[in-house]
């Protein structure tokens, strides 16, 4: 019999004069904001009855004696220093509210609602002290803004919701699981009220795709793939083309109604949405999944409906060893008998691949394409998008915000489809906008998050920010000595990339660095990457490094593009992340034959497909490439002047013309004269302070000159360059000092000297 259970709901005013509500327990994640307590509370009410009713988990508490208290807090704001953060002299006082209570099955428990913090603990004398422990440390590393917004939190309160639980609900998913047990375990309602759809916004300006997916699916028992490049819009359009079919007057979903059951099929059921990984999990031998595969194709007839599957391509990859097993090669006589209707998501090379793959599955299907909007009907979508976002999130979006995003899209992210990614793009702007308490969405908040997501410097794609050449050569050359040449076309690329001369059709640019080992040419792409992508999240893995000697033997282009499950690469992986990053295929030469032919594609087009049709787009990438090859005719290796033009000679001579043409630039790399090893050590030398334990003290450090001219002497090897010099500085100068440090633990805000007595660095506190 359905009862009524009481869930502890924390609610509290925020500095705008709105209210939010979250859940006390740990279970969800959960909140609502209202403009009134009364809507708040409403909110969370209705969202725990949904997730009782249409999830079917439980929401009744086992807590008992819930109280209510506040907690002092005193917290140091930090402060950004460039790359160094910095605590504030004065502590910042606030108030924390906790909610505690005993859970019968864990004891005490504790939340901290407006952090989102849970914790247990066994002594209710010592919450005081728990409390300030985890504020502090959820509140560490917040700025002075931050901070305010967690102090104007006021009027805090503990309210109990009346959930009802224990009935079959509005939605009968109670009636759904019992009817349908294989149905629902491997598929989700797509209609109803917290259906999939609810999650997917409308389909802006796709009124004729959407027309022509209903009628398609209206016809018959014609089976679809729906064909797009990724962005485009396909699972919007088709999410839209159901809720126009669910308004539309239709027979019955099962042809013959049985007795006694007018009510037995929920309304809005009829679409079901699902993945071959979701069909197969926790199965695991072939005939398992393919058992519940036929309860699932029969539960599915039985309440009329059609399968939505995310990708067609899985459908092929997964289930067994090879296509011939696979989840579609099982599927497919259920299809061409008429048995089961499904709906399916694809890609143009996806398709091609499952011609190729399984013959005859692509022929179940009438393949629907979706075209790319345009330009005008791009940024329209994008306006209404934005616009029903910002009114939910009560910000308002300044003319001209949306137009900035979509500019920034169409001449950095090439590659990509819009609206798709750009629409994604603007909700996270709302998000951050709303959360920060500003109610603006202006070109600078876009730009902020643009940086954000991408690394890119905001002197880069504003035209008002000017960026000369000599500029960014400078930068460059300051980080990586004695290699004018490759410091010139490295700048090259960025001053291109500012001006949008670069072409959209290929990778930002394809860069080939040629001459000895240990000369700079790591080193010249790692401050690359740094200068164009180091801006934003993720700044230190934006060089995707490869070492190409570990795809010289057979299937190599295999191994190069997927992983032996079939997934793709990692690397792929981290370039489909984050494609704003550098790609360095590390002595090139040492590749397989095959691979080059890969590489052909990326050079030409910007793009890799992988046998399974799967692209990986490298538009936003550089490529950059190095080689040896020529080093053992040069002479000395790393070390003197000679032999310059030889390495160029040799890679002409080694890589196919086709390849070689391909190629934006051919960098060679000069050996290092000793003025220049030397300049190397007092850089490895100048961020020796700059590390964490000298930073945190506030030391600073000096050297002779002799230091210099030693190091230089003694790390640098012919036949490596300058790369054992790091080593020598780590053996020579760090370990001295760590152990100097650590007779001294009370040193800080001095200068220390290093000084070379008898090739010895000693250490001296300077007065």
């Amino acid at each position: 019999m359905p009862r009524l259970t009481q869930v502890p709901v924390c609610l509290w005013r925020d500095g705008a004069g709105g209210f939010t509500a979250t859940l006390v327990q740990d279970f969800e994640n959960a909140s609502a904001v209202g403009l009134t307590a009364d809507e708040a509370l409403r909110q969370m009410k209705e969202f725990l009855q949904w997730a009782c009713e249409a999830q079917c988990w439980r929401v009744e508490t086992d807590l008992e004696k819930v109280a209510l208290t506040e907690v002092k807090v005193s917290v140091r704001p930090e402060h950004r220093s460039g790359e160094r953060r910095v605590l504030g002299e004065q502590p910042a006082t606030m108030r924390v509210p906790c909610v505690w209570a005993w859970d019968v099955a864990r004891g005490w428990v504790a939340s901290l609602p407006t952090l989102g913090v849970h914790f247990d603990f066994a002594e209710p004398e010592r919450l005081k002290e728990l409390v300030v422990h985890y504020a502090q440390s959820a509140m560490q590393g917040l700025g002075p803004n931050e901070l305010a917004l967690r102090l104007r939190v006021r009027d805090v309160e503990l309210r109990m919701v009346p959930v009802r639980v224990g009935g079959t609900g509005r939605g009968g998913a109670t009636r759904m699981e019992s009817r349908w047990p294989a149905l629902t375990a491997v598929a989700e309602a797509v209609q109803g009220a917290h259906g999939v759809q609810s999650r997917i916004g409308p389909a802006w300006e796709r009124g004729e795709a959407v027309e022509r997916l209903v009628a398609r699916l209206r016809d018959g028992r014609a089976n679809l793939a729906v064909v797009g490049e990724p962005g485009v819009g396909k699972t919007t359009v088709l999410a839209e083309a159901f809720r126009r079919l669910a308004r539309l007057p239709t027979a019955p979903a099962s042809g013959e109604e049985l007795p006694g059951e007018e009510e037995a099929v929920p309304t809005g059921n009829r679409y079901w949405l699902t993945g071959a990984a979701r069909l197969i999990a926790g199965m695991q031998y072939l005939g398992q999944w393919e058992a519940r595969c036929e309860e699932m194709i029969g539960e599915l007839a039985d309440a009329g409906g059609i399968l939505w599957v995310e990708s067609l391509i899985d459908l092929v990859r997964l289930g067994g060893s090879g296509p011939g097993d696979s989840v579609a090669a099982f599927l497919l006589p259920f299809l061409t008998r008429g048995e089961l209707r499904m709906v399916a998501e694809a890609q143009p090379a996806e398709i091609e691949a499952c011609r190729r793959l399984l013959p005859g599955w692509v022929d179940a299907f009438e393949v629907c394409r979706i075209e790319p909007m345009t330009e005008g009907a791009t940024l329209s979508a994008l306006r209404k998008m934005t616009a029903a976002a910002s009114q939910a999130r009560r910000v308002e979006v300044v003319p001209g915000a949306v137009e900035a995003a979509a500019r920034l899209f169409q001449r950095f992210r090439p590659g990509e489809t819009l609206p798709g990614p750009a629409a994604q793009f603007l909700r996270r702007v709302v998000d951050r906008v709303s959360a920060a308490g500003t109610a603006q969405l202006d070109a600078p908040a876009v730009w902020k998050e643009f940086t954000r997501a991408t690394g890119l410097p905001e002197t880069l794609y504003r035209d008002d920010r000017p960026l000369p050449h000599e500029e960014v050569r400078l930068a460059l050359a300051a980080r990586v000595v004695g290699q004018d040449a490759g410091c010139e076309a490295a700048a090259n690329v960025v001053t291109t990339l500012k001006a949008g001369l670069n072409d959209p059709a290929r990778p930002v640019a394809a860069l080939f660095f040629c001459g000895p080992t240990g000369v700079g040419k790591t080193a010249l792409a790692q401050t690359l990457a740094q200068f164009l992508f180091g801006h934003g999240e993720g700044a230190s893995d934006r060089l995707v490094r490869l070492d190409m000697s570990e795809y010289a033997g057979p299937t190599a282009a295999d191994r190069l593009l997927q992983r032996p499950d079939g997934e793709p690469a990692a690397w792929i992986a981290q370039v489909r992340r984050q494609p704003f990053s550098v790609l360095l295929l590390d002595e090139i030469e040492k590749a397989a034959p095959e691979v080059f032919d890969l590489l052909l594609g990326l050079l030409d087009e910007g793009r890799l497909t992988d046998r399974l049709g799967r692209t990986t787009t490298f538009r936003s990438t550089v490529v950059i490439m190095t080689s040896n090859l020529g080093a053992s005719a040069a002479g000395a290796l790393g070390f003197g002047t000679g032999g310059g033009p030889a390495y160029e000679a040799e890679a002409m001579s080694f890589f196919r013309p086709e390849f070689f043409n391909r190629l934006d630039s051919v960098v060679t790399f000069s050996p290092l004269p000793p003025e220049v090893v030397r300049r190397i050590a007092r850089l490895e030398l100048e961020g020796v302070p700059e590390r964490e334990g000298m930073a945190r003290a506030g030391l600073k450090m000096v050297w002779d000159p002799e230091l210099e001219a030693h190091l230089a002497a003694v790390g640098f090897d012919r036949r490596y360059g300058a790369r054992p010099l790091q080593r020598t500085v780590e053996r020579e100068v760090v370990r001295p000092l760590a152990a100097f440090l650590l007779k001294h633990p009370d040193l800080s805000h001095c200068t220390l000297r290093a000084r070379l007595v008898e090739g010895r660095v000693v250490w001296e506190i300077e007065g």
